[in-house]
């Protein structure tokens, strides 16, 4: 029975899981569904499970534990603190993402362990790549874009991921990443304090404020400019259009706050960071939706 209880998490634990955050990452797995051929039902199922309710949440307490946050994190304006519970419970969704996985395929399988040991290995104390970076905006850019792009699409689809690689396969998994790295320096620009006092130099420290501001704007545009090849090449331009329609309440939500930070860096805060966070997630939420719908 004790050893039972060391998985049980308290309710401080269930709330540095940040299963909502895991929605903000939806919209990659919609995009891969959206434009994978003869989805196996039962396997986008379980790839949403393995990715959306375990391993996710898996990485987020994983990373808080070792974090201890006294100040605002994504989604928790007051952090409680963290017990060996939420240690314990993240180790247990990772090894449920792992067995899971297999009812879906290797590639998931392999995805999934090798998603666990890459963001271990950011927030774990003996190798802390979360400290570096250009090394922790990388493991974001592409393990929370492309690499989850490309294994969600193989393992929901009948696709050889050894063997059927092209352009446009890669392309969409560099728009996935180009969005999910244009946000990332944005969620760190208020916690430049509390990073420092860690030892993390984080790549907002690094840009600075305003310099945060400015690369998420070219990757706003660059992101914005491969979804513009992406359709063309398939002959879908319409889609683009309904892309910046959609997306313009971001675009101009983004300005007005760099508009006031400009002016007080005071402004770049967790409640704007949160409402910027928020609007661009349902607007990406609502096209990527619309593409899985049609």
């Amino acid at each position: 029975m004790n050893f039972i209880r060391k998985f049980v998490p308290t309710a401080s634990a269930l709330l540095h899981l940040r299963i909502l955050f895991s929605v903000f990452l939806l919209p990659v797995y919609l995009f891969a569904f959206s434009q994978a051929t003869q989805i196996n039902s039962l396997a986008a199922i379980l790839t949403f499970v393995v990715w959306h309710l375990l391993v996710y949440p898996a990485s987020n307490g994983f990373n808080s534990y070792f974090d201890k946050d006294e100040g605002s994190i994504a989604l928790i304006e007051s952090p409680p603190p963290v017990d060996k519970s939420l240690y314990n419970f993240s180790l247990l969704l990772d090894v449920l993402a792992l067995v899971l996985s297999l009812f879906v395929g290797w590639t998931l399988f392999f995805s999934v362990l090798t998603y666990g040991i890459i963001s271990k290995m950011y927030s774990h104390p003996k190798f802390r790549l979360k400290k570096y970076p250009i090394i922790s905006f990388l493991i974001v850019f592409i393990f929370q874009g492309a690499f989850i792009y490309w294994s969600t699409y193989a393992s929901i689809g009948s696709f050889n991921a050894l063997e059927d690689w092209n352009f446009n396969f890669i392309l969409a998994g560099l728009i996935s990443s180009c969005l999910i790295g244009a946000t990332y320096p944005l969620t760190q620009v208020y916690q430049h304090e509390e990073d420092s006092k860690r030892g993390d130099t984080t790549l907002s420290i690094v840009l600075g404020i305003r310099g945060s501001f400015y690369f998420s704007a070219i990757l706003f545009l660059l992101s914005g400019i491969l979804v513009y090849f992406y359709w063309e090449s398939v002959g879908l331009s319409n889609y683009f259009w309904l892309f910046l329609l959609i997306t313009a309440p971001v675009f101009i939500l983004f300005i007005k706050w760099f508009l006031a930070v400009y002016q007080d860096p005071a402004q770049a805060n967790f409640k704007n960071m949160s409402r910027m966070t928020l609007i661009s997630s349902i607007m990406m939420l609502l096209y990527f939706g619309i593409l899985a719908f049609i």
